[in-house]
């Protein structure tokens, strides 16, 4: 029996998992190893770590976490999941069970890519999600911003901390006239059209061209595409779940705790925003939430 089962070992789930080691908690992780931010070159924002690629973040955490000896991180994915506190049971697509008596679900969200040649390889490199992640290294160029939710009008005027030359690019959805005023007001471009194509050299955008054949040149577009979580062990668990702006997230209380006792939710699961940094902070949250709940 396991003090506390991990599944996802990202950021977050390797963040709980040293904590829960450096108690010396019996801990296993389940981890697929496709961490959501592995499209992207280099994570930012990570006091002392800044500009490091995401893949050495991790491989140095795996190596930390491991020499814990009584954490224990299984390659696997887990596909079923059962029973109660002091008595969850996890089962893998390989077949084995691991019981513990917590459990903490930091398995991650997965991006659903719209079907616009060139999205899904410019994704992380030119075509961004997060101006503080990324914006840096293309600041003071031509920026595109998607349309994808009222959300983005904040977007676009947000993004001025970074560059004066900003297109909004409607893709088919209306705005009142007033929004659209605002923002032409502040020197942002708006079009219409939708998206038909992106080209890009290895990843690097040149320009995107519109469904009517306008060509338009840019070096950073920024989009936000619908997401959801790369597992379903929430539902199998009937989580209460809350809508984020681009899907949804397990609802988490004091301590990341869920609407079920004894199950903790960390990383993107459990917020809409999206960051590394975000993702340690509700794993620490999560495994102090499980560790005080055995205290009892």
């Amino acid at each position: 029996m396991q003090d506390v089962i991990i599944v996802g070992g990202s950021f977050a789930g390797l963040t709980a998992a040293m904590q829960l080691g450096r108690a010396r908690r019996k801990v296993t992780v389940f981890d697929t190893g496709l961490n959501r931010n592995r499209y992207a070159d280099h994570a930012h924002n990570i006091f002392g770590h800044d500009g490091t690629p995401p893949g050495e973040l991790l491989a140095a955490a795996r190596q930390q976490v491991q020499a814990y000896p009584t954490v224990q991180l299984v390659p696997a994915k887990a596909q079923l999941v059962s029973g109660g506190p002091d008595d969850f049971r996890v089962t893998t697509t390989d077949g084995e069970t691991v019981s513990g008596r917590r459990l903490i679900l930091s398995y991650g969200i997965v991006d659903d890519f719209p079907a616009i040649p060139g999205f899904a390889q410019c994704w992380g490199k030119t075509v961004i999600h997060c101006p503080f992640c990324h914006g840096y290294e293309v600041a003071g160029t031509r920026w595109g911003l998607v349309y994808s939710s009222p959300m983005s009008l904040h977007g676009a005027v947000l993004y001025a901390n970074w560059t004066d030359d900003i297109t909004l690019f409607l893709d088919g959805h209306a705005i009142i006239d007033e929004e659209r005023h605002k923002l032409e007001k502040r020197g942002v471009r708006l079009v219409d059209g939708k998206l038909r194509t992106i080209s890009h050299d290895a990843g690097r955008i040149a320009s995107v061209t519109m469904d009517d054949g306008t060509e338009i040149a840019l070096e950073a577009l920024y989009a936000h595409p619908r997401n959801r979580p790369s597992a379903d062990l929430h539902e199998q668990l009937e989580l209460d779940m809350g809508d984020t702006p681009t899907g949804t997230m397990i609802k988490a209380g004091d301590m990341q705790a869920t609407s079920r006792p004894g199950i903790y939710v960390a990383g993107d699961l459990a917020t809409g925003m999206h960051s590394v940094t975000f993702a340690s902070n509700t794993g620490s949250l999560a495994a102090m939430g499980a560790l005080q709940s055995m205290l009892v």
